[in-house]
């Protein structure tokens, strides 16, 4: 008798510890999953104070080099009398690129469908530029370059892409928010 008396006595205090264990076991897996969730939330509250300034400063920039390589903006501020069309094509080109120089490490924090339309956008503006210098005779002037440029933008049956683009880049910006 004595024998059982024994393992009934084992079999309480284990299955009581078993009990308390899973308990314990349940009581402290749920304080530790809030508590990481928390610092999770907290760290993302963090991060986000950090990079939410730098990921708005790019849009920024992003926005601004849209602004700056539209035609109608960029051949205004570029435009100097005595240049022939040809001069006016390397002067455009070299400032398209020394601007997207510039912004190119904004790709770190801009998405990347906005990241692809400002280098569509660039890349656009590079080939109506090429293609319009091509369809000029060779002594064409700057003014008869601008005024080609200008006119192909105009006849665009859809919106103006530039005013398209700098919409798709403000719709990212209000998914930062």
């Amino acid at each position: 008798m004595e024998i059982v008396t024994f393992l009934a006595d084992i079999l309480k205090y284990t299955l009581s510890g078993i009990i308390v264990f899973f308990a314990a076991w349940f009581l402290v897996r749920t304080y530790l999953d809030r508590r990481i969730h928390h610092d999770l939330i907290e760290l993302r509250r963090a991060s986000l104070k950090n990079i939410l300034p730098l990921r708005l400063q790019a849009y920024e920039r992003a926005i601004l080099f849209l602004e700056r390589i539209n035609p109608t903006n960029m051949l205004i501020r570029l435009h100097t009398v005595e240049m022939t069309a040809h001069e006016m094509q390397q002067l455009i080109l070299s400032e398209i690129r020394a601007e997207f120089q510039h912004n190119m490490a904004q790709q770190l924090y801009i998405s990347n469908h906005s990241w692809g339309v400002v280098k569509k956008m660039m890349e656009d503006t590079i080939a109506m530029v090429n293609n319009t210098v091509n369809t000029l005779p060779e002594n064409a002037s700057a003014l008869a370059l601008s005024k080609t440029i200008l006119s192909h933008l105009e006849r665009l049956e859809m919106e103006n892409p530039y005013d398209m683009a700098l919409k798709i880049i403000k719709r990212d910006i209000q998914h930062l928010f």
